[in-house]
């Protein structure tokens, strides 16, 4: 298990996450679905090693299908990062919100779960002290010793058959997930 996500359950966020993402998505080339129909239907977390950056992965539905978006989470900007925008949250202050495939913190932490067969991480209520349980179970699969992981990696940003290309995939990380009732096993991300 990759460390454990603090999460301030009783945070006020303004906007809230799916407002700010709103504007973001429907200019994103795989996106298809409705900004004013976004519903956060999964999620989990990574953890930045250095405690800085949050690692925030959300499983969205819209229009139908249902949508990997990352985020990382700042108290500065990011040189170079895709800002998606800011928010105010009421124990951090202001949180800069960047498409995660362009932070260095999330891509690290991302290749590392593949390639260690490591899974996300644990989730605890800031408030309580307690254990909050993530919405989806992710894992790496691992490399296999000797193979090079050198390479790079590539979202799957829409889940269905139709976009889950693994092929000569060196890595990936899977997510088990329940969504309306039925169970899923995604891949949601590739090591080539």
């Amino acid at each position: 298990m990759s460390g454990t996500a603090d999460v301030y359950t009783q945070a006020t966020l303004s906007p809230s996450k799916l407002e700010l993402l709103a504007p973001w998505l429907v200019q994103q080339s795989w996106f298809e679905g409705d900004a004013a129909d976004l519903e956060r239907v999964a999620f989990f977390r990574f953890v930045d090693p250095d405690g800085e950056v949050g690692l925030d992965s959300m499983l969205i539905a819209s229009g139908g299908a249902i949508y990997h978006v990352p985020v990382t989470w700042r108290g500065s900007e990011l040189e170079g990062g895709e800002l998606i925008g800011t928010l105010e949250h009421s124990e951090l202050g202001t949180r800069y919100g960047y498409d995660a495939t362009t932070d260095p913190v999330y891509v690290s932490e991302l290749v590392r779960v593949i390639t260690e067969g490591d899974t996300g991480s644990a989730i605890t209520n800031v408030e309580t002290g307690e254990p909050l349980p993530a919405t989806a179970e992710v894992a790496g699969s691992g490399v296999t010793p000797g193979v090079d992981v050198q390479g790079a990696v590539r979202l799957i940003r829409v889940l269905d058959a139709e976009h889950e290309d693994t092929h000569a995939a060196r890595g990936v990380l899977t997510a088990t997930w329940t969504h309306d009732g039925v169970e899923r096993e995604d891949v949601l991300a590739v090591l080539r």
